[in-house]
């Protein structure tokens, strides 16, 4: 058999399906005893980064401060998140600290704005 370039194996591999190429790396991985997992692993991120960069679903609302309504906020955190007075109080004091974390759009926007509205400085991360 003719020993093929890089370019000409690419170019093979353009033509295929993902399912003929799925089915090529297992056979690749069994003839050579090796395994592309790590390799798909470090591939994943990457492509994924790109599309999380371009449509997030989940965000994590953040108080950057309390403002001068502090028992406003106070109040708003523990609605939001169920948390006891003392513990509302801490994470108010504490700002800049995560409100909500992996919150839908939708509820960040809302929980941002409730926030707002009771004199908080918020920011959607």
């Amino acid at each position: 058999m003719a020993k093929l370039s890089t370019t000409e194996l690419l170019d093979a591999f353009k033509e295929m399906t993902l399912l003929e190429v799925s089915e090529f790396v297992k056979a690749f991985e069994e003839e050579f005893d090796v395994s592309a997992a790590a390799a798909v692993a470090v591939a994943a991120p990457a492509a994924g980064g790109e599309e999380a960069a371009v449509e997030k679903d989940t965000f994590d609302v953040v108080l950057d401060s309390a403002g001068e309504s502090k028992i406003k906020v106070i109040k708003e955190v523990r609605a939001l998140t169920g948390l006891g007075l003392k513990e509302a109080k801490e994470l108010v004091e504490s700002a800049p600290k995560a409100v909500l974390e992996g919150a839908k759009k939708e509820d960040a926007d809302k929980a941002k704005e409730a926030l707002e509205g009771a004199g908080a400085s918020v920011s959607l991360k």
